[in-house]
């Protein structure tokens, strides 16, 4: 009796997370408008800003690269700098922290790594691409000995109670966990804690042009002259 050769089964897609590099950026800068549709072009990163990222701090850039038939496709991206951070006055615009989006504002001896964009393609969600990511930026926060993380978390779902609820009374129902905001909710199931509000921090109409301050402390930080002595400075 002769046996039927079985096809292959598919190739299963897989993501993977990386560095950025040159050949991703195109994607990325058009994933950029699918997934901000409200920020201003000043706000949107491009590809020249996403080449001035890599010159700057290139090991603070990541990619989610979906592997399929042969094909890695750019899924997701993370965008990071070096700078201090004066936590008794945390009001700040979200252009001017990140200079236009070119992160020029970059110190290399910086204690935090300020995050200035993660995006996930709308198409994709659902894989902890997002949470993937935020473990990238967790390892080299550990690797590099930093105090931590911050970033301004947008709130795209107070849209939906913006006639009954304050701004402050919706991000205190979120961390609560009385309420689900598709970007806040994951930041804080990530380690994030709030640590403020944000006004007049960037273009958001639907949210008041509000954002919270969120921090991500390192546990494993070692002050400097500790870190050196122990021979990794």
């Amino acid at each position: 009796m002769i046996r039927k050769k079985k096809d292959n089964p598919p190739e299963q897609p897989h993501v993977t997370i990386s560095s950025i590099q040159p050949e991703h950026v195109p994607a990325l800068a058009a994933m950029q408008r699918i997934v901000f549709p409200t920020l201003t072009e000043k706000e949107l990163l491009t590809e020249a800003k996403y080449l001035k990222h890599l010159e700057l701090f290139p090991e603070g850039q990541f990619v989610a690269l979906l592997h399929q038939q042969g094909r890695q496709i750019p899924v997701g991206a993370s965008s990071t700098f070096r700078t201090h951070f004066d936590f008794s006055h945390i009001q700040h615009k979200f252009l001017e922290a990140v200079a236009d989006g070119w992160l020029t504002n970059h110190d290399p001896q910086g204690e935090w790594l300020y995050g200035a964009d993660l995006s996930v393609h709308p198409a994709y969600r659902g894989r902890r691409i997002g949470r993937r990511l935020y473990e990238a930026r967790h390892q080299l926060v550990r690797r590099l000995n930093l105090r931590g993380e911050i970033a301004g978390a947008l709130l795209p779902g107070y849209i939906r109670f913006h006639r009954r609820l304050s701004v402050a009374q919706y991000v205190l129902r979120v961390w609560q966990g009385h309420i689900f905001d598709p970007t806040l909710s994951m930041q804080i199931r990530n380690g994030f804690t709030i640590k403020g509000i944000l006004y007049d921090h960037i273009h958001d109409p639907p949210a008041n042009n509000t954002a919270t301050l969120i921090v991500r402390q390192n546990a494993h930080y070692q002050p400097a002259a500790i870190f050196a002595s122990a021979g990794y400075g």
